[in-house]
């Protein structure tokens, strides 16, 4: 959870959607091909497909990788 709050802190502090930035961040990593995405609701469709036109900047990539450092398994 922990984790989790801290990537929503960075989500906020950039104003993208936490939903938006994961999906936007997992469509950066150059070994991705395809990404899965889930929705139960139109307007949550709309958000993960509308994360491909998100382009994290290298500040928000900077302080992902910081989370990831400090929590490299988050739900061991």
């Amino acid at each position: 959870m922990k984790a989790t709050q801290y990537y929503y802190e960075i989500a906020k502090k950039h104003d993208i959607s936490l939903t938006q930035m994961s999906l936007s961040f997992v469509n950066s990593r150059p070994f991705v091909t395809s990404n899965i995405i889930g929705a139960s609701k139109l307007s949550q469709l709309k958000e993960n497909i509308e994360s491909i036109n998100i382009d994290l900047s290298e500040e928000v990539l900077s302080e992902i990788e910081k989370i990831h450092n400090k929590i490299p398994n988050p739900a061991p």
